[in-house]
């Protein structure tokens, strides 16, 4: 009886995890929208507010014992630090200047960027059949852009952007973990407030301060209200992320990964009436394909992998 409630409340404890990143990853997309389409809010100062929020949530879970900080030089991440400010900010304006679907699917293309940067410059090798999956992931996403009926230069401009800055980070992040031996919560909890100060430099320089769209321009409490929910589910994504890793498995996180993607798509074309083509259905549906290929054959390498190493005969000194 203890162990089949011992069961039960570490699957709750899962689902509720799954269900909380689920409702997170989606609704700051949703929210992001909306609150550029109805109220205009700076991008880099929404932004700056994620980054924020962040750091006051990673600083009450070390005080409440859920992770522990690790002291790193600020010399040491301060190319990541600015990186992550780079793949926020142009991730959010590809959001603001496109349609959810393209953004949704421009995202799609930091995988191929991934391997392409880690194959030139990290002498990384892969195999064939991953390679061969960034065809029909790259096909898609261009028959989605090519057939949009609200095709914006400037948003595929801001979405080419955010996949490059997004895939650098990404490696980056996976160099610096393996070299200052950190998780992902201490290396974010020290980069947070070093990219936030960043943008605080930055931002007087490409947003106004006072006046209409400014910084602090007459906002509507329910507009501030909106901005804040937006950090705070930032950093619920951020955190569920970090926990489901952590408590599943990497199959649980990229399979929920594509329900989330799947859903995304469902509700830009609901929620902000988006177009959708026949062209652009095939979009999808392809970059869907060649993400699930990669994630089956990558996975199944995995696998392999670690069967060899169990398989290996321990050697004994003679």
């Amino acid at each position: 009886m203890a162990t089949r409630l011992t069961d039960l409340f570490g699957n709750t404890r899962i689902i509720t995890g799954l269900l909380v990143n689920l409702f997170s990853s989606i609704c700051i997309v949703f929210l992001n929208k909306w609150i550029y389409v109805h109220y205009g809010f700076p991008n880099m100062t929404l932004t700056l507010v994620h980054f924020v929020v962040t750091w006051l949530g990673l600083f009450l879970c070390q005080k409440m014992d859920i992770f522990s900080p690790k002291k790193l030089q600020p010399s040491k991440i301060i190319y990541l630090a600015l990186s992550f400010c780079g793949f926020v900010v142009f991730t959010n304006l590809s959001l603001q200047n496109n349609t959810i679907g393209t953004y949704q699917l421009a995202k799609a293309m930091t995988t191929p960027v991934i391997i392409v940067v880690q194959t030139v410059y990290y002498r990384k090798t892969f195999s064939t059949k991953i390679k061969l999956t960034v065809v029909p992931i790259t096909l898609g996403v261009i028959l989605n852009s090519y057939y949009d009926v609200r095709f914006n230069l400037l948003g595929i401009v801001f979405a080419t952007l955010g996949v490059l800055v997004t895939s650098l980070y990404q490696v980056w992040v996976g160099a610096k973990q393996h070299e200052l031996q950190v998780n992902s919560m201490q290396l974010l909890y020290y980069q947070a407030p070093m990219s936030s100060a960043f943008l605080l430099l930055f931002v007087p320089f490409f947003e106004p301060l006072t006046g209409e769209g400014g910084i602090f321009g007459p906002w509507s409490l329910q507009a501030l209200g909106m901005v804040l929910l937006s950090g705070v589910i930032a950093f619920l994504v951020n955190l569920s992320i970090y926990w489901i890793i952590g408590n599943t498995s990497a199959v649980t996180y990229n399979m929920f990964g594509h329900f989330k993607f799947c859903i995304t798509l469902l509700g830009g074309y609901m929620l902000f009436e988006d177009p959708l083509s026949l062209n652009q259905g095939l979009g999808i549906v392809c970059t869907l394909v060649g993400i699930l290929a990669y994630t089956h054959f990558k996975l199944a390498e995995q696998e392999e992998g670690k069967s060899r190493l169990a398989q290996r005969p321990n050697s004994s000194p003679v």
